[in-house]
């Protein structure tokens, strides 16, 4: 760890690692709406899809993170594994997407389902090490800001490019179709997201472990370590920032995350009346540009307010920006004018914008804290349990996107004029799921109490213990 500055190198390693763990659910997300566009699959087959292969990847998360912790190596604790997961994901990332039509629907299911166990399973081995390695790279308040807002900031290019393979997939001139668009660009996808992926393992420095006291992981502590994984969630959740920070995201990035697979569906059925290939680069369009917005506006805004006002303050001034976008999403998506929706967009990236940035930085700042109560550096275990909060939503959100379509009544293959109710109730989702999530977050973080002094007070005790123990050893 870091006492004070990361290298730029280190941190731009960092954060192609973080390319990679966005541009898979990036691109994944497109390529669903394949599967009900042109596979057939009914709305609560892809809420399954969406909820079960998640819940999977939230269980297996803190064993992973408790494996991560306490692994001795000469490679030290993170980079073995994160190599191991890249390349699992991007083989099962290929095979995941050979569908093809005249096979069966309940073949396809299961196909489908399958695969996407195997591919959460190697997201797991990367991301939840991939993700500690972040947290253990600076002790300082704000270096811990900077390390986050570069990875978030080469990140965010993975929303700036998906967007366009709605594009792609839908030009007749590159493919005949969007279920072969799919078979044939997930190999394009896979080899260069796996390889991003293996960067950090291969260029982020890491001391040796194997001399280091730390917990066995073998078959037969199995009982012992999964009673340690439990102790560790009970201890963490302890942390009242710590409890504060894993709801707050989770209303947020899971509310967004539950219309964002609506988006498809909201522009070309509210605005082009259904017409996918009238609808051009619209959608594509609507993802770049927040994305963009992101990486250009959001994210040095951001960094910016969170050394001039603190992060909590930086937190609920982006989060109030992001309402405001959500009511203009719903005045400006308007029939025949599709470029209305950019004056929201710079508003709506602010939330799910800057929500990892702050988010990621703050977690750091609460493993100090847990080290302070137990004398133990946990960032694999807090890393694992806060992103099982955000896959647990995601869980819960693909459940909801596939209920919302149902309970509106939405049916891709009526003409629009025969769906208007359905239609206006996905634009209705769409604008003010997503608010109400951000308040209730807002409301949460209101009394959020790690501020930089604070920061500075734990690590200066921090320092004195470790100290003390190296005296008495």
């Amino acid at each position: 760890m870091y006492q004070g500055k990361v290298p730029l190198g280190q941190k731009i390693a960092f954060g192609i690692g973080m390319l990679a763990n966005q541009m898979f659910p990036a691109i994944l997300g497109i390529f669903m709406i394949v599967l009900v566009e042109s596979l057939g699959f009914p709305g609560w087959m892809w809420g399954i899809i969406f909820f079960l292969p998640r819940i999977f990847d939230a269980i297996t998360d803190p064993i992973m993170g408790f494996i991560s912790d306490n692994t001795k190596s000469k490679w030290g604790r993170r980079r073995q594994y994160v190599f191991i997961g890249a390349i699992l994901m991007g083989i099962s990332y290929i095979f995941m997407w050979q569908l093809f039509k005249e096979n069966s629907l309940q073949y396809n299911f299961w196909y489908f389902f399958l695969w996407s166990i195997v591919f959460y399973f190697g997201l797991t081995i990367f991301s939840v090490p991939y993700v500690a390695m972040g947290y253990e790279m600076s002790s300082d308040f704000h270096e811990r800001t900077n390390i986050m807002a570069v990875a978030q900031w080469i990140g965010q290019w993975a929303w700036v490019i998906a967007p366009l393979f709605w594009i792609i997939m839908y030009d007749p001139n590159w493919f005949p179709s969007a279920e072969v668009a799919a078979r044939q660009l997930a190999v394009w996808v896979a080899i260069p997201c796996a390889i991003c992926a293996m960067v950090p393992a291969l260029f982020i420095k890491s001391k040796s472990t194997l001399n280091e006291d730390y917990e066995p992981i073998d078959i037969k502590n199995i009982s012992k370590s999964l009673n340690k994984i439990f102790s560790s969630f009970r201890e963490a959740f302890k942390i009242k920032e710590f409890k504060k920070l894993c709801v707050a995201t989770f209303f947020i990035f899971n509310a967004f995350n539950t219309v964002a697979a609506l988006t498809f569906f909201v522009i070309v059925y509210k605005l082009f009346n259904g017409d996918a290939s009238a609808s051009g680069y619209w959608v594509s369009l609507f993802g770049c540009l927040g994305a963009l917005g992101t990486t250009f506006i959001v994210i040095p805004v951001v960094t910016w307010m969170s050394k001039v006002f603190g992060k909590r303050k930086a937190f609920m001034i982006s989060q109030g920006i992001s309402v405001i976008g959500y009511i203009l999403l719903w005045f400006l998506f308007i029939p025949g004018k599709p470029w209305m929706y950019i004056i929201a967009l710079p508003f709506f990236s602010f939330g799910i914008g800057s929500l990892f940035t702050i988010m990621m930085s703050m977690t750091a700042d609460v493993i100090d804290i847990d080290e302070l109560n137990t004398g133990l550096r946990r960032e694999g275990v807090f890393g694992a349990i806060y992103w099982w909060m955000v896959k647990v939503g995601f869980a819960i959100a693909g459940g909801l996107s596939g209920l919302i379509v149902t309970l509106v009544g939405f049916n891709p293959d009526l003409p629009t004029i025969e769906q208007q109710s359905a239609v206006d109730g996905l634009h209705a989702f769409f604008c003010f799921f997503p608010m109400v999530g951000t308040i209730i977050a807002m409301y949460v973080m209101r009394d959020y109490g790690v501020t930089e002094q604070r920061a500075e007070e734990i690590k200066t005790q921090l320092i004195k213990n470790r100290e003390n123990l190296v005296t008495v050893k």
